[in-house]
């Protein structure tokens, strides 16, 4: 489904991804057998094409890739129905993500950021909003002087064109690095923010999702908490307004659940749900993309 002038910008990360299964703990010092498959990633691009999985037909993505893969990875975002903005780098490779996925599905990540950080204030216009009924910021950007300032500039542009702007802040232990009060000034005046549980702790402080929550809803108009397999918390001006569930599912691979989460959402609010109904839209998806291998759609439906 697309309105006119309603297309979905992400601005974020393009990624190659080595995902390796081991059924067994990793031994030190010699062989693990595992299941190693290469797939294109980055949570920026996984949304994007959640997005269009979830039923929203126009989703743009911009971003910064390695000539190295800039092919592979623009076919594989055309199959799934994005229209990819890709700008090559001859001066690093694409970003690589080596995914450890253990017997109970939960993932360790490995991350050469390559070129998705070193996406420029070139690389952005503010004509790139033109048509857009929604902007969604990748928070891998923020980690990285050049990436941040251009998301910044983004962000910028968007508000005074009146577009809504959306943030994931990506990672708890990037933000770590970064420090919490870095990220919230450069994320400031987006009107959604999309945690997970550790992000949210690590950008308050807070031992509980539920007050950490709050704390942030204060700061951003909406919040969006997720919570793995116990579903997400909705939060607006200082409360939690709703919990919602996800479904029950077996899982097999937990890389990209998140982004997929994000993508579904952003499609049911420019769909017109309200937040609620849109955090349980993110849940389906996030269900149905642990059961299956890397952060991408299954191809099916959504897909061309």
């Amino acid at each position: 489904m697309t309105r006119a002038g309603g297309a979905l910008l992400v601005v974020g990360d393009v990624v190659t991804d080595v995902v390796a299964r081991h059924r067994t703990p990793l031994a030190p010092a010699t062989d693990t057998a595992a299941e190693i498959r290469t797939l294109p990633g980055g949570a920026g691009a996984n949304a994007a094409c959640w997005a269009v999985r979830s039923g929203w037909d126009e989703v743009r993505l911009l971003g910064r890739v390695g000539t190295d893969a800039a092919d592979w990875h623009e076919r594989a975002l055309r199959r799934a129905g994005v229209r990819p903005l890709l700008v090559p780098d001859a001066d690093a490779a694409t970003a690589t993500v080596i995914a450890l996925v253990d017997g109970s599905s939960e993932r360790t990540f490995l991350t050469d950021s390559g070129a998705a950080l070193r996406l420029s204030s070139a690389d952005w216009s503010a004509r790139l909003l033109d048509g857009v009924a929604r902007l969604h910021l990748s928070g891998y950007l923020f980690f990285a002087a050049p990436s941040r300032e251009t998301a910044r500039r983004a962000l910028r542009d968007a508000r005074e064109a009146g577009v809504p702007v959306s943030v994931d802040p990506a990672s708890a232990g990037f933000l770590a690095e970064l420090g919490a009060d870095r990220f919230l000034t450069a994320a400031e005046g987006a009107g959604t923010l999309l945690p997970n549980a550790d992000e949210a702790r690590s950008l308050t402080g807070c031992g509980e999702p539920e007050a950490a929550a709050a704390e942030l809803s204060r700061r951003f108009p909406l919040v969006v908490v997720t919570l793995g397999a116990a579903g997400a918390l909705v939060a607006e001006g200082g409360t939690v307004i709703a919990r919602v569930t996800a479904p029950p599912v077996r899982p097999v691979d937990s890389t990209g659940a998140g982004d997929a989460f994000t993508g579904a959402f952003l499609a049911a609010r420019l769909m017109g749900a309200d937040p609620v109904r849109a955090a349980e839209a993110g849940c389906r998806a996030g269900a149905e993309a642990v059961t299956t291998i890397g952060g991408r759609p299954p191809e099916g439906p959504g897909f061309r």
